[in-house]
């Protein structure tokens, strides 16, 4: 079940998330850099991160799942922002140059088709960054931040799902390494925790932040889907029942068109 869209927003607003923010930030510009006139998707709640890469891409998405709820971004722009089913998303082949998954993969329904799905929408050579929760951090366990909920991963599980989807694991890097705390004492010791964790703990860290290409020289197999479900908008129109059916003898006509 993903996460809702109101609690994730919040809890970036808060102080906490907005010292989680910068972590993972600093995770994310040791791994990719500059993205002059390519094309960027972030998949699930990564508008908090898009921001430092949307100047120099040629144009950037927001797809957020069904499950977790959209919200307008780039804020006082023109919408950039779609609510998408992971799965099968509403893009061509080949035609995306780099993903950003944040809490994205720990709450799909089915990782491996979400992964085959990014796979499709790649352009040869395109790049993925999954950030996910460690599984043997403390972020994982603390149920009052987004990380505290859906499916963490160990470094081992995350790279050998990316290989089994065709995708060749590369650099990787980790955040989050001070506690989940809300007290002001333990998060004005943050930088200390990270510079230590880094050297001492990167086990340990709060989230994963692993970057993967797509692979070129082993082909998917492609498997025709029927449709999962069908999201309707909360505030449309359901149209106005009626008791009547077709097996109602009025509405039974014989073939000279007079009625029973």
């Amino acid at each position: 079940m993903h996460a809702d869209i109101v609690d994730l927003r919040e809890f970036y607003h808060s102080q906490l998330g907005r010292f989680a923010e910068h972590s993972i930030a600093m995770a994310l510009s040791s791994l990719w850099t500059r993205l002059p006139e390519e094309r960027l998707v972030g998949l699930g709640y990564a508008v908090p991160y898009l921001d430092r890469f949307r100047a120099d891409t040629e144009r950037t998405f927001a797809f957020m799942p069904a499950g977790q709820g959209a919200v307008n971004w780039p804020v006082g722009e023109l919408s950039s922002t779609a609510l998408v089913f992971e799965e099968e998303l509403p893009l061509p082949d080949s035609s995306i140059d780099r993903v950003l998954m944040v809490h994205s993969l720990e709450f799909a329904e089915n990782p491996r088709e979400t992964l085959k799905e990014l796979w499709r929408v790649l352009a040869p050579g395109g790049r993925l960054i999954i950030v996910v929760p460690n599984r043997r951090g403390v972020w994982a366990r603390m149920e009052h931040t987004p990380f505290g909920s859906g499916r963490p991963y160990s470094r081992r599980q995350l790279t050998n799902l990316l290989r089994e989807t065709n995708f060749t694991p590369a650099a990787s890097a980790e955040a989050l390494f001070f506690p989940p705390s809300k007290l002001r004492a333990v998060l004005k010791l943050r930088h200390g925790f990270e510079r230590v964790g880094r050297r001492l703990w990167p086990a340990f860290c709060g989230v994963l932040v692993l970057e993967a290409q797509k692979r070129l020289y082993q082909g998917l197999p492609v498997a025709a889907r029927a449709s999962r479900r069908v999201f309707v908008p909360v505030l449309g129109a359901q149209g106005v029942p009626t008791t009547r059916t077709k097996a109602d003898p009025f509405f039974l006509l014989d073939k000279s068109g007079v009625r029973d």
